[in-house]
């Protein structure tokens, strides 16, 4: 099964995803390096703790950029394993990773940066679409340089879009916006779960050139759902206040560039349910992957949010 030993390298590993990537991998035993920006008198204070916090549970830094190529080729070099967790942004920077990769030859399996829809079984709105294409690219490159790959599907990060769509840290606003019929189900992964499935996932030889989609069955549900559990645990009545699917999709064609891209995703997610399809025979999934890891359900953090309620969420996401 997992093998202890591994050693990872994070690209992004001070990310939204990325840290918590980092963290589990520490967690889990494994030598663990994080391949960051270099701090700068520019750099934000919360980004100097970050890093004074995986290091004081054991990460080894190498500050660099992606144009740097030697670097990350020497870097690749002492270890096994390399997951990307760069930004929407940065997304075809990966084939600078690739290609260090390849110069390497040492790497036994490559995670691109994911983290989202399952990329080749969707077709959303074309801002989204463009987006996907780019990961989409990723997938191709490194499929067709033969280098060992599990591709992750770890569909909507819990935290950030149950904060998105309740703002549970309002108190006096009694209104949520409900996108569509609010009907359609979707997937909601605790960042935590979906940064330790990833380890396991990316240390596991059953998942070696596979696609693995994280889809516990407690956190698959809709809106409505959503909003009802979030009235029994706080007592109060919401007024739901839906916006069509036309807006949606007009949005998406006349907001700008990059902002047409989280209208697009909220349009595949949580109007049309495209993270919830139908698994196919040899589909592997990550619960059934690892049955004995208790992963937090919706309803656990829910629970979490009543007594820490948590920042309001960005405009954006991708």
């Amino acid at each position: 099964m997992e093998n202890e030993k591994s050693k990872i390298i994070i690209f992004g590993g001070t990310g939204y995803i990325g840290n918590h990537l980092a963290k589990a991998s520490l967690l889990l035993g494994h030598p663990t390096f994080v391949y960051a920006r270099p701090i700068t008198p520019r750099t934000t204070s919360s980004k100097v703790e970050l890093h004074k916090e995986l290091q004081s549970m054991g990460a080894t830094f190498v500050l660099g950029e992606l144009e740097e190529h030697e670097k990350i080729v020497s870097a690749l070099r002492e270890v096994n394993i390399v997951i990307s967790a760069l930004a929407y942004p940065q997304v075809l920077g990966q084939l600078k990773i690739i290609d260090a990769i390849k110069v390497a030859g040492n790497i036994k399996r490559f995670l691109p940066s994911e983290f989202g829809s399952e990329e080749d079984r969707i077709t959303p709105l074309p801002p989204f679409e463009a987006f996907l294409e780019k990961k989409r690219k990723i997938r191709r490159v490194v499929e067709a340089a033969g280098i060992p790959y599990t591709f992750v599907s770890a569909n909507c990060c819990a935290s950030y879009f149950v904060n998105y769509l309740l703002h549970p840290h309002e108190k006096a606003d009694d209104n949520i916006v409900v996108y569509g019929s609010g009907e359609a189900k979707a997937v909601l992964n605790y960042e935590v779960d979906i940064a330790t499935y990833t380890i396991k996932v990316a240390t596991d030889p059953r998942t070696c050139n596979r696609i693995v989609i994280y889809r516990p069955p407690e956190n698959i549900l809709s809106q409505l759902e959503l909003i009802s559990l979030w009235e029994r645990k706080t007592g109060r009545c919401f007024n739901r206040i839906h916006v069509l699917e036309e807006e949606i999709v007009k949005l998406s064609e006349t907001i700008p560039p990059p902002n047409d891209i989280p209208v697009s995703i909220l349009h595949s997610v949580f109007i049309k349910g495209q993270t919830v399809f139908e698994l196919r025979e040899d589909d592997m999934e990550a619960s059934r992957l690892y049955p004995d890891y208790e992963y937090t359900t919706v309803d656990q953090l829910l629970d979490i949010f009543l007594v820490h309620p948590p920042k309001p969420a960005a405009a954006a996401f991708g």
